[in-house]
């Protein structure tokens, strides 16, 4: 897949969708998400804890479901793969929705977050090592060779893949490596770990602000599914605490995560890797390639890729995207929280689209160098910052909107786009597989325990 696109100089076929085609995708995505909200919150005990269904996950598993079963559905219902590309291409402005909502929780909370102190800070370490911990003895124990460099050292989203295809090239064992993390992470991550955080909150061990830190792993999706768990166990107040600081540090971890990865992660693990593999490793032959300790001989600009282009969106149907996803969430926020999309939430929205509209325009002046979610959440930050004018009014206007009525439409296009990489991904194996849960289990776990460490005892 990967060496296939390095062959053809990284060109690839860009997926044609009509726009019948586009208008069919949002009929799907807007069937899924009411289903999911009719569905509702479904709790499952575990013994002295439970697992937390939320509508999030109803909409991506009917939107995987739905992509698997398209072939053998009537041409009418079908969906190819130009619409998953598609699908794909539309979580980033359904992601920047949620992250303008998850900044005006920030911003009127910004002193309680400073007051967290070190564990903000310090719990970054947690998302950024504890992926190779938990992963990288299981990846051996299994006898997984250099592949399991890539699949511990982060959580292996796009930055990663870009830093590991310039050092080693996508069709080495560490390329295949990050890509299996990769698409383990698009197809399963969300659901594994809201489970997780959900069964883990359930036990009452961490202080949910805690955990909240712990669902910062620079995923929006993960983020937003991680958080959901969390929160839906928490009292209304708290409920608000939780998304304050899973974005809070969701933020952190996505502005630093590269240069952290880079210089911090990826050395470590290829040094962990060298110590362990004769401790561990089984006796199994080592995939060809470049040596662990330096790059192969690929020229830098190598293309990355995962062996699929999306769709590509200009602004303007960037806009009309933002508003029909912005119409999905109020139609979520009325069916599981019962608030009706009345003038007063309508305004709310049209702020938190204001708010994604100006930081994408800024991202676009300062010529792409940052991330857009960096500029929305800024932006968003700001509205709701005591002392800004008019903050009050905003923070009440937004806050008629539940953000995990904005989360659901993210899950029901990831699900819609996930078919697209079942193959790929069932030739990497299960063992990889297990790695990567291990590895997402662990940028959790990891921030977790050190944000608690310097924290208050459970609430509760």
């Amino acid at each position: 897949m990967a060496s296939e696109v390095l062959a053809t100089g990284g060109a690839l076929p860009v997926p044609e969708v009509s726009g019948g085609g586009k208008i069919k995708l949002f009929l799907a995505a807007l069937v899924i998400v009411v289903i999911a909200e009719a569905i509702g919150n479904v709790s499952i005990p575990m013994g002295a804890g439970k697992i937390v269904l939320l509508p999030l996950l109803w909409a991506l598993l009917l939107g995987g479901a739905l992509g698997l079963a398209s072939p053998r559905l009537p041409a009418a219902l079908r969906l190819t793969g130009a619409h998953q590309s598609a699908a794909a291409a539309y979580l980033q402005p359904a992601l920047l929705i949620f992250i303008a909502k998850l900044g005006l929780l920030v911003g009127g909370s910004l002193p309680k977050i400073l007051a967290s102190g070190w564990a903000l800070a310090l719990q970054e370490f947690g998302h950024f090592f504890g992926t190779m911990m938990f992963g990288l003895p299981v990846a051996l124990l299994l006898g997984i060779k250099r592949e399991a460099i890539g699949a511990t050292f982060s959580v292996g989203r796009e930055p990663s893949l870009a830093i590991i295809g310039e050092r080693y090239g996508m069709d080495s064992p560490e390329g295949r490596g990050v890509l299996a993390e990769y698409l383990t992470g698009t197809v399963f991550g969300a659901v594994f770990i809201a489970v997780l955080a959900g069964l883990i909150a359930s036990l009452n061990w961490f202080n949910p602000l805690a955990l909240a830190m712990g669902a910062g792993v620079g995923s929006g999706s993960m983020m937003a599914a991680a958080s959901g768990a969390i929160a839906a166990q928490q009292t209304p107040e708290v409920a608000k605490e939780v998304a304050t600081f899973a974005a809070a540090s969701n933020l952190v971890t996505t502005t630093i995560g590269t240069y952290f990865t880079l210089f911090l992660s990826l050395p470590f693990t290829i040094w962990a890797y060298g110590k362990l593999e004769p401790i561990l490793g089984r006796r199994r032959a080592a995939t060809t390639g470049a040596p662990v300790d330096g790059p192969v001989s690929a020229p830098k600009d190598a293309p990355v890729a995962t062996g699929h282009r999306e769709t590509p969106i200009g602004l303007a149907e960037t806009i009309l995207a933002w508003v029909m996803i912005g119409a999905f969430g109020l139609i979520g926020n009325a069916l599981t929280y019962g608030v009706m999309p009345d003038r007063a939430v309508i305004l709310g929205m049209a702020i938190i689209l204001g708010a994604v509209l100006s930081g994408w325009l800024v991202y676009l002046l300062c010529g792409r160098k940052l991330p857009a979610v960096l500029w929305v959440s800024v932006i968003g930050m700001a509205l709701t910052y005591p002392g800004t004018p008019y903050s009050a009014e905003i923070a009440a206007l937004t806050g008629k909107i539940n953000f995990l009525a904005l989360a659901t439409p993210i899950l029901a296009f990831a699900g819609l786009s996930v078919a697209r990489d079942v193959p790929a991904f069932r030739r990497l194996g299960w063992r990889i597989v297990v790695v990567s849960f291990m590895a997402n289990a662990g940028t959790f776990l990891g921030a977790a325990l050190i944000a608690q460490f310097f924290m208050h005892p459970p609430l509760g």
